[in-house]
């Protein structure tokens, strides 16, 4: 099969009340962890790499290894998603270079600009078959090294949301209710705003939302991290019954990429503490692909409910 698009998955996730999982990938271990889980849960998915993960990895790579995953999983539907594009030039040459989703992120930018933008990408993709995702209002905290701050946080208001799907005609929309980039998501309790939630879904009906933000930072992880040698003190997330409440309303995506370095990080650095002699990638990536793995079922099953939804 080859890639698909979001908008058939986000229709049936919208009417079941289930969201769809957009993991972000890296490298290749990553991508298997990610599809060996769906397959297992018999889950659609999305593979999503941001402007970070191209530059590391090579665009061309991240395309090769989802077409190679895709050959080996041909049965999951399987969406390629550009995460937080920065402009039109880096959304087209991911249009250009074999995605099926792209995400650009004009929130830094005032109304008008962000509207004229993302009018324009939207224009270009759907000439390609490609959908675009579109962000109003901004997250606080760290997405690919670039920091918000909490004060500049802005939560989305329902009726400019409402006006703007309609003004750019972009498939899907971020929005911000509370969740936030990084690992240090809330210094008090965390907070999601589920009456902004159901106000944009009365405006928007049967209209995909999108949560960025939003891993919940599996304190296992961290704890297994801390007690390798790690140093990832005070981290908080947003509490998965949150979540997947979120999920049951107009949610029909949610982001989950800081849950899947935690799982890596930790796997990696328990493998090398317990044999230090060892020097051979395999022996540590293993188990590293293996954490992936269970995180991804583990939120397919308790967050995401897109288990056997295909």
């Amino acid at each position: 099969m080859p890639l698909v698009g979001t908008t058939e998955m986000f229709k049936k996730a919208y009417e079941g009340h289930y969201a769809i999982g957009a993991f972000n990938v890296n490298n290749m271990e990553i991508i298997q962890g990610i599809m060996e889980a769906a397959k297992e849960e018999n889950s659609p998915v999305i593979l999503q790499a941001s402007e970070g993960a191209r530059n590391y990895a090579g665009q061309e790579y991240i395309v090769g290894l989802v077409k190679i995953a895709l050959q080996d999983y041909p049965e999951i539907p399987t969406a390629l998603h550009l995460d937080h594009g920065s402009s039109y030039e880096i959304c087209k040459a991911c249009i250009d270079g074999g995605f099926s989703s792209v995400m650009y992120d004009g929130s830094k930018h005032p109304y008008e600009e962000n509207v004229r933008i993302t009018k324009q990408i939207v224009g270009y993709a759907h000439d390609k078959g490609v959908v675009v995702e579109a962000e109003l209002g901004r997250l606080a905290g760290v997405e690919d090294l670039v920091s918000v701050d909490a004060k500049d946080a802005i939560f989305t208001d329902p009726d400019q949301a409402a006006e703007f799907v309609e003004l750019t005609g972009c498939d899907s929309l971020a929005i911000a209710i509370g969740t936030s980039h990084g690992a240090y998501k809330y210094k008090g309790d965390p907070y999601l705003d589920y009456d902004r939630l159901e106000k944009v879904g009365k405006l928007l009906p049967d209209y995909p939302i999108v949560l960025h933000g939003a891993s919940t930072v599996i304190p296992e992880f961290v704890e297994q991290c801390n007690a390798y040698g790690g140093k990832v003190l005070g981290a908080k997330g947003v509490p998965e019954d949150m979540l997947r409440k979120a999920a049951t309303m107009a949610v029909c995506k949610i982001n989950i990429d800081t849950d899947i370095r935690l799982a890596m990080t930790s796997a990696i650095r328990k493998a090398l503490a317990e044999d230090p002699s060892n020097f051979d990638p395999r022996g540590y990536l293993k188990p590293a692909r293996e954490a992936v793995k269970q995180m991804v079922m583990h939120k397919i099953e308790a967050v995401l409910g897109s288990a056997n939804t295909i």
